[in-house]
């Protein structure tokens, strides 16, 4: 059986690469046949990444040598639960979107939308497989270049300010990635994380120091990807100032600083490391719980639909990690669960407001009164369940979710500090989209005459996939019962790592 799916394990990384190139050098002005052969490889994907989450549930975890080198010295790409959830989660996300982006021309607007699409797939999957900490640097990279590429397209100058911005501070977290990676390899001598797991926690008093140090900057490396305050002041400007669609995209980006976080806290400075780096919880629970606090506080103060989902990205983040901080099976369990949730959610409200600022003409996506605009009825209706979606009221998954993540914290020391502010701030949250929905839809159906927009493109593809997003949330809800069973046992694989150690090092101790 592990014979049989090793081939599935390498193939979400393989065959966005390949279409990248294969578009780039030979369909790059070929519009229709780089969207067939898009959407293929984003359906392929979906079924396969499918495939391994069926394998991955019964518990077994497979590696695949790259070039067939064994670890520790060759390249090796590993499936369990976890990273099975996250590449059918990215899969589902992309699929979606490329859908919208087509619906609505994105992809007309500069000849390299497609491979850096396929680029941006090749870097996520890598990330969410990979088990060499210098390949997560490597793919860490190609996400960073895609994205910025992505996040451009289009043009425009504010896109070009905030893409600056967004390059520079992702940068800065490359180099402090080299030195943390540096430092491990200097005192451990590998890169392959399940033989550091091992190394760490034999390594002499001497070593510890270091170790810990070089944990915390991993750590912190990965909050800046998530977006944990105070390292989040790049996510706003960048999600509000590119496409909708890429924005919609990005939903996941943050994910893999999350996803980092917890595969190097419980894999290499779990219970068995002398120098465990879960330090970072002292400080890492009151940043999320301030990144909540901001984010929620941010969608009521928005002046822009755009700025207002960017801001409930960065809530549901914070959401997200004080779950995590607390380290404890159930909350992690509780966290999985709610990253299914917060990635839908946040492609599906990206969605929408792109949608609402298609149509507004000159108003665009600003939070004030403005006439009637086309299809308001129907986005009406999806802004209402992206936005309880969003801050997590019934009877979609974020209700659960939230649920789940105050059930877990409950014993967990400073668990009331987690319960006060998500109350808190999930009251401020619906507040700031009755705010936004009451200017946009209620208060403008009093306003004589019709927003002149130009044409839209798409328009009930467009919303079919916003629809679908909201209908996979609710599904998740639905059933929660096989989805929080799923999520528990990845949890408990997480905290007992042996396995993956195991089945990596080819039985090493």
């Amino acid at each position: 059986m592990t014979a049989a799916i090793a081939p599935w394990v390498v193939a979400p990384v393989i065959i966005p690469a390949l279409a990248a190139a294969l578009i780039l050098l030979v369909m790059r002005r070929r519009l229709v046949l780089s969207r067939v052969t898009t959407l293929a490889v984003s359906a392929a994907l979906v079924v396969i990444s499918a495939v391994m989450v069926a394998h991955a549930s019964t518990g077994e975890v497979v590696a695949y040598a790259m070039g067939n080198w064994s670890a520790p010295f060759g390249i090796v790409l590993v499936l369990d639960r976890l990273s099975a959830l996250m590449v059918l989660l990215t899969s589902v996300v992309a699929l979606g979107v490329l859908i919208y982006a087509i619906a609505t021309g994105l992809d007309r607007k500069g000849w390299h939308f497609h491979p850096l699409f396929q680029f941006q797939l090749l870097g996520l999957n890598g990330a969410f497989l990979t088990g060499d900490l210098f390949n997560l640097f490597v793919f860490f990279e190609v996400l960073l270049l895609a994205s910025y590429g992505l996040m451009l397209h289009g043009q425009g100058a504010a896109r070009l300010k905030a893409g600056v911005q967004y390059v520079i501070i992702n940068l800065a977290g490359s180099v402090l990635f080299l030195i943390a990676v540096g430092m491990l390899y200097g005192v451990t001598g590998t890169l392959n994380m399940a033989d550091m797991a091992l190394r760490v926690a034999a390594a002499p008093e001497g070593d510890q120091a270091l170790l810990k140090s070089a944990g915390l900057l991993l750590i912190v490396l990965f909050a800046l990807k998530a977006a944990l305050v105070p390292l989040h002041f790049w996510l706003p400007r960048t999600y509000a100032h590119t496409s909708g669609a890429v924005a919609a995209l990005f939903a996941i980006m943050t994910k893999v600083g999350a996803y980092c976080i917890i595969r190097v806290a419980t894999l290499i400075f779990g219970d068995d490391s002398q120098a465990s780096a879960w330090a970072a919880a002292d400080w890492m629970l009151p940043a999320a719980l301030v990144t909540i606090t901001l984010g929620y506080f941010g969608v009521l103060a928005a002046k822009g639909l755009r700025d207002l989902a960017a801001y409930a990205v960065i809530g549901s983040m914070g959401t997200l990690l004080a779950a995590v901080a607390v380290f404890q099976p159930d909350a992690m369990s509780a966290a999985l669960y709610y990253t299914v949730h917060s990635t839908l959610a946040g492609a599906a409200l990206f969605l929408v407001m792109d949608m609402i600022a298609a149509r507004r003409g000159e108003y665009g996506d600003a939070i004030n009164v403005g006439p009637r605009f086309q299809d308001v009825e129907k986005l009406s209706a999806l802004f209402f369940l992206a936005a309880i979606a969003m801050v997590g009221l019934p009877p979609l998954s974020g209700f659960l979710g939230k649920l789940l993540i105050l059930d877990g914290v409950r014993d967990a020391p400073g668990g009331y500090w987690v319960w006060a502010v998500i109350l808190i701030t999930t009251v401020i949250g619906i507040l700031g989209f009755a705010r936004a929905g009451s200017q946009i839809f209620w208060k403008s159906a009093s306003v004589e005459g019709d927003c002149k927009a130009g044409r839209i493109h798409g328009g009930g593809a467009t919303m079919a996939v916003a629809a679908g997003f909201i209908a996979l949330l609710a599904a998740s809800a639905l059933f929660a019962g096989p989805l929080t069973a799923y999520t528990d046992a990845t949890a408990a694989q997480l905290f007992d790592p042996d396995a993956y150690i195991n089945t990596v090092m080819g039985g090493q101790s």
